[in-house]
C-alpha cells in the first residue's frame, strides 16, 4: 500500500462514518475535521503514545493572539498532558504542510496552554463548554504536570515529525507533528521506527559496549552499562511504548523489588549498577563509533524497546519524578541489547517474544504476552471471517494486527465499485480492535472503571484476565460466544450513539463513551443472563422497549456523574474504583412495558 492509498482510504472510511452518523441522528456535527481529529487521536491513543483522547473543539483570541485545542489527552495520575490542534485540507489529493504553516498551527496549542497555566482563561469561556474543565484542571495541577506535548494532527504531509521545544512557565513543551505519513507507518506495522536514540547527541558521546557480532545467527548482542538519567529521559519521551514488548506493567513502588529500587536510588545510586539486575532490550537497528580512546561504543538504536526490567525503568522515572532529592547522576543501569537481524517481520516478532519469556521466566510474576498471535486472537479473527450476519450479506471485522482492514480493502477492492461492494459488506463501523473486544468485554464483566483506563492499560488488564482465569472465555472459542460479543458491541454502540444526537447533548454534555461503559456494566449487573443477546444479534440492533429502558438507565448514570464529582471531567472520575461502586448501587426505573430482549424469569 502506497502512502496516497493510505490517504485516500483513510479519508474514505471517514466519509462512511460521518454519513453513517448523519444517518444515525447526530446531524452535520460534528464536522469532517473533528472526525478526522477523533479517528487520527485515537489511533494515537490505540498505538500507545498517549491515554485515551477527548474531543473538545474550542477556539479564542487574547489580545490579537489566537489560541485554539481540538483535543486533548490527561494521564491518569494528571502528570502527563497532551493537546491537540488540526490543521485539515478536507481534500482528496494528499498535500504537502509547510513546517512554518505546522508551526503556526501548533503556536495556538501553546498559547492555549500558556494562558490556562497562567489562570487568565478560565474566566474568558463560556462556564458551559467543557474545555473550562480541562482549563481548571491545568490551573490546579500545573506543578505537577512533568510532561507536557502539542501535536499538530494534519491530513497533510510534513516534513519535519519533531519540532523545537516551547517553553511556558518555567516547563518545556514537546511539539510534534501526527501527519499522514507518520499515520501510515504505524498502520503499516512499524510503529517502533519512532523509538529511535542518538547516544551521540543525547549524552555526546557513543556509549562504551562490548559488542559480540555473528554473521551466522538473526541477531547481534550488545553489554553496556545506560545512565540512569538516560532510563528517565527516554521514559518521559517514550512512555509506555517502550515497554510495549514487556510482558508486566509497571507493579507501583509498594511492591518489594520496586521498593528497594527506589531506596537504592535515594540512599546508594552509586551502587545500582551492582544491585541491579539491569535491563534486556531489543532494537531493528544499531550503530557503533569509535570512542576518544579507540574503543567500540554504541552511538545509535532503532526500534528499541524494553523486554525486560520495565519495573527498573518505570521505578527510575516515577522515583525521581516523585522525590526531587534523587539524584541520578551517579546511577547507571546494566544492559543487554539484541540486535536484531532478520528481515522477516514474523520471525523478529516471534524472536523478541521469546527473548521476552524468557528473560521473565525468573519471575514469578503470572505473565502476559500481549502478542496478536496469540491463540484467543487467531480463533476470534477466524470466527469473525466466518461468521456472517443473520442477512447473509455482510459480516464483522476483528483487525488482528493494525491495518489489516485497509489492507484487505487495497488488496481485493481493486476497483471503485468492488471497494463500494466490501465496505457494504464489512462496513468500517463493523470494524473490531484488539482494544475494542477488550473494552466491550470487560465492560460486561463488570469492570467499568478498568475500561476508562482505556486502550493499552485497559488491553492488558484483559490479557492477564485471561492467563489468571482463561474461563472467562471459552475454549477454543465458539460461535455462540461470538454471537454474544457482537450483542454486546452492538449494545454498546447503540447507547454511546443515543446519548451523542445532536438533541441529547442538552443532558449528555460530556463522557459519552464512560456513560455507555457504565452503562452496559448495569445492565450487565441488574439483567445479566435474562438479556437476550442471540436476539441482538439476530436483529444486528435493538428494540424501542430496550432503547427506553436504556436511555433512562443512561440518565441516571450521568446524573451519578455529576452528583459524584461535580464539575469534573467524567473521564477521570470514571477510573476510580468508588465511582463503580456508587453507580452500580444507583436506583435504576423498571421497564415500562414488555422488553423484547428482556426474559421474565
Amino acid at each position: 500500500m502506497s502512502l496516497e492509498d493510505f490517504h485516500r482510504n483513510f479519508r474514505s472510511d471517514m466519509q462512511t462514518i460521518i454519513a453513517e452518523r448523519v444517518e444515525g441522528g447526530e446531524g452535520p456535527f460534528p464536522s469532517e475535521e473533528l472526525v478526522f481529529a477523533e479517528m487520527v487521536m485515537e489511533h494515537v491513543a490505540e498505538t500507545g503514545i498517549c491515554e485515551a483522547p477527548t474531543v473538545c473543539h474550542w477556539n479564542g483570541q487574547v489580545g490579537n493572539a489566537k489560541l485554539r485545542i481540538t483535543g486533548y489527552a490527561l494521564s491518569s495520575d494528571e502528570t502527563a498532558l497532551d493537546l491537540f490542534v488540526t490543521h485539515y485540507f478536507g481534500t482528496d489529493e494528499l498535500n504537502d504542510l509547510r513546517d512554518s504553516d505546522a508551526a503556526a498551527t501548533a503556536s495556538e496549542g501553546v498559547r492555549f496552554l500558556f494562558r490556562a497555566a497562567g489562570g487568565n482563561l478560565e474566566t474568558r469561556i463560556d462556564p458551559t463548554h467543557p474545555v473550562r474543565d480541562l482549563v481548571a484542571t491545568i490551573r490546579s495541577r500545573w506543578n505537577d504536570l512533568d510532561r507536557l506535548r502539542v501535536f499538530v494532527i494534519t491530513d497533510g504531509r510534513t516534513k519535519t515529525k519533531r519540532f523545537s521545544n516551547k517553553e511556558v512557565h518555567q516547563k518545556m513543551v514537546a511539539v510534534e507533528a501526527m501527519d499522514m505519513e507518520r499515520l501510515f507507518r504505524h498502520t503499516d506495522g512499524k510503529p517502533r521506527d519512532e523509538l529511535a536514540l542518538s547516544l551521540v547527541q543525547t549524552i555526546g558521546r557513543p556509549l562504551p559496549c562490548v559488542h559480540v557480532p555473528d554473521p551466522d545467527a538473526d541477531y547481534e548482542y550488545v553489554l553496556t552499562a545506560i545512565p540512569g538519567q538516560l532510563i528517565r529521559d527516554l521514559y518521559l519521551r517514550f512512555g509506555s511504548r517502550l515497554l510495549e514488548a514487556n510482558v508486566r506493567t509497571f507493579l507501583g513502588s509498594k511492591k518489594t523489588v520496586n521498593k528497594g529500587i527506589a531506596e537504592t536510588l535515594k540512599k546508594e545510586p552509586e551502587h545500582f549498577l551492582a544491585f541491579n539486575n539491569g535491563l534486556v532490550l531489543v532494537c531493528d537497528e544499531a550503530a557503533f563509533e569509535r570512542s576518544d580512546d579507540g574503543s567500540v561504543g554504541l552511538s545509535f538504536l532503532k526500534g528499541l524497546q524494553i523486554v525486560n526490567g520495565g519495573q527498573t525503568t518505570s521505578t527510575i522515572y516515577f522515583a525521581s519524578r516523585d522525590d526531587r532529592t534523587i539524584d541520578l547522576s551517579h546511577v547507571m543501569v546494566p544492559a543487554k541489547i539484541i540486535i536484531l537481524k532478520g528481515s522477516q517481520d514474523d520471525a523478529r516478532e516471534r524472536l523478541i517474544s521469546n527473548v521476552s519469556r524468557f528473560a521473565n521466566s525468573q519471575n514469578a510474576v503470572k505473565m502476559s504476552d500481549l502478542s496478536a498471535n496469540r491463540p484467543f486472537h487467531v480463533q476470534l479473527e477466524k470466527l469473525a471471517n466466518e461468521t456472517w450476519c443473520p442477512d447473509g450479506a455482510g459480516r464483522w471485522f476483528y483487525e488482528r494486527a493494525a491495518g489489516a482492514y485497509n489492507v484487505m480493502l487495497l488488496r481485493e477492492g481493486t476497483t471503485p465499485a468492488r471497494r463500494r461492494k466490501l465496505k457494504e459488506m464489512v462496513s468500517p463501523k463493523r470494524k473490531l480492535t484488539k482494544n475494542d473486544i477488550a473494552k466491550y468485554h470487560e465492560a460486561w464483566r463488570g469492570k467499568p472503571n478498568q475500561v476508562a483506563m482505556a486502550g493499552e492499560k485497559n488491553f492488558a488488564a484483559f490479557m492477564t484476565a485471561l492467563d489468571e482465569d482463561p474461563g472467562i472465555v471459552p475454549s477454543p472459542l465458539d460461535a455462540r460466544w461470538y454471537r454474544a460479543v457482537i450483542a454486546k458491541v452492538i449494545l454498546f454502540k447503540e447507547i454511546e450513539g443515543m446519548i451523542k444526537t445532536k438533541e441529547a447533548k442538552e443532558v449528555f454534555r460530556q463522557g459519552w463513551v464512560n456513560i455507555a461503559t457504565y452503562v452496559v456494566a448495569v445492565v450487565s449487573n441488574r439483567l445479566g443472563e435474562r438479556l437476550d443477546l442471540e436476539q441482538i444479534w439476530l436483529k444486528q440492533g435493538i428494540s424501542a422497549g430496550l432503547r427506553h429502558l436504556l436511555w433512562d438507565w443512561a440518565v441516571v448514570v450521568n446524573s451519578e456523574f455529576n452528583r459524584i464529582a461535580p464539575g469534573q471531567q467524567f473521564s477521570e472520575v470514571a477510573k476510580r474504583a468508588e465511582t463503580w461502586n456508587n453507580i452500580r448501587a444507583a436506583d435504576y426505573p423498571l421497564p415500562q412495558g414488555h422488553v423484547q430482549e428482556v426474559r421474565n424469569v
